[in-house]
């Protein structure tokens, strides 16, 4: 028969240190269990997100490419079918949305710089609101136009871009990450 332990502060700090390590290995072990299913289902959702933004293409050229102010770089895919440009697909983001988790945008330009379509890799933006900045409503909205000459910003900013009813937070982080990406497309030289 066990006998029961003295409640004693050394005890206390003995069980608590043993509950730590096990949910510390537990955890640890459900992280390393789950981390490349999921590194490879964003992968996935990216490779689809290229897909869905820019033409059918045969070669993938992808690099980075570093932002004006050097904080950070966004991915570029460039498709070529038959040696030629069919057009860039820029995986972009904002950290300015309503939830503090960036918005990841892929945004496909064409050789001549208009915007062929968007699509949102990631979001976590209020579900019902923010969130239907991955409806096609909002998103064909860009769709053939020009940033030089459309303006990525909501109307009530002066742009041209039809915001979310209710959602303007995200609609105007949704206009930041595509102008970013714009901008880094004219700095890296567009369709070269």
């Amino acid at each position: 028969m066990s006998s029961k332990k003295e409640s004693s502060f050394k005890n206390m700090l003995i069980t608590l240190l043993v509950i730590t390590v096990v949910a510390g290995l537990a955890l640890g072990g459900v992280y390393n269990v789950t981390k490349e299913p999921i590194a490879l289902a964003k992968k996935a959702k990216a490779e689809a997100a290229i897909k869905a933004v820019i033409p059918e293409f045969d070669t993938l050229q992808v690099y980075k490419v570093a932002l004006e102010d050097g904080t950070d770089s966004l991915v570029f895919n460039q498709g070529y079918k038959d040696g030629q440009l069919v057009g860039t697909a820029i995986e972009t983001f904002s950290k300015n949305g309503y939830d503090p988790t960036p918005i990841r945008v892929m945004v496909g330009f064409s050789a001549t710089g208009e915007i062929i379509n968007s699509e949102v890799i990631e979001q976590k933006e209020t579900p019902g609101l923010g969130s239907k900045m991955a409806s096609d409503k909002f998103k064909n909205q860009f769709n053939g136009k020009n940033p030089t000459d459309f303006m990525l910003k909501v109307k009530k900013d002066g742009g041209n871009v039809d915001a979310i009813t209710a959602a303007t937070i995200s609609s105007r982080a949704y206009c930041e990450a595509l102008q970013k990406a714009h901008s880094t497309y004219l700095k890296d030289g567009g369709s070269k």
